[in-house]
C-alpha cells in the first residue's frame, strides 16, 4: 500500500454548509465533522445529514424522514428495505434501530485528499431525495396500511404512460 500524506484544501462539511445556504435550507452544525439539514420534499420534510469521516475520508449522508416503526411492522419493513435495495444503484435504505427510523445512506469517498465541489454535494441531495421520494409510499402502505412489502413496492414503482 502506498501511504500518501494529502493535505485537504477546506474541510468537506464546510461546502456542504455553503450548499445549505445558497438553497435557504435550515441546518444545524454538530461540531466541525457534522451537519443536519432540513430539506422540504413532495411527500414529507426530510433531515439529511453529513458526517465527515477523517479516518476513512469519506462524507458520509443520511436522509431520514418521520416514519416511526410500529415493532409489529419491523419484519415487514426489513424485506421492504431488502426489495427496495435490490432496485438502487447508488446509496441504500437502512433501519436505524435505536429510533425505528428508516434512512437512506450514500458516502462519498474523497481518498488521497480529493476535495469536493458545490455540485457534488448538491447531487448527493439530490438523490437521497429522489429516492426517498420515490419509495416513501411503499414503506407507509407497508407501516400504516399493512400492505405486503412486494404490493407495496409494486404500487410506487407502477409508472403511468401518456396524459388523460
Amino acid at each position: 500500500m502506498i501511504e500518501m500524506l494529502s493535505e485537504r484544501a477546506g474541510h468537506p462539511v464546510d461546502l456542504v454548509e455553503h450548499v445549505a445556504s445558497a438553497h435557504d435550507w435550515a441546518f444545524d452544525r454538530h461540531g466541525e465533522d457534522e451537519i443536519s439539514i432540513v430539506v422540504k420534499g413532495l411527500a414529507a420534510d426530510y433531515s439529511v445529514a453529513f458526517t465527515w469521516m477523517d479516518d476513512i475520508e469519506a462524507l458520509h449522508l443520511s436522509c431520514s424522514f418521520d416514519s416511526r416503526i410500529p415493532e409489529r411492522r419491523h419484519a415487514d419493513v426489513l424485506a421492504l428495505v431488502a426489495l427496495v435495495n435490490e432496485q438502487l444503484w447508488v446509496g441504500h435504505f437502512d433501519i436505524w434501530n435505536a429510533d425505528s427510523v428508516i434512512m437512506f445512506r450514500h458516502s462519498l469517498f474523497l481518498a488521497g485528499g480529493a476535495t469536493v465541489n458545490p455540485r457534488q454535494c448538491e447531487a448527493l441531495i439530490e438523490i437521497a431525495l429522489q429516492t426517498c421520494e420515490r419509495y416513501f409510499q411503499a414503506f407507509q402502505f407497508v407501516i400504516w396500511a399493512g400492505k405486503a412489502p412486494k404490493e407495496a413496492l409494486a404500487a410506487v414503482l407502477f409508472e403511468t404512460v401518456g396524459e388523460a
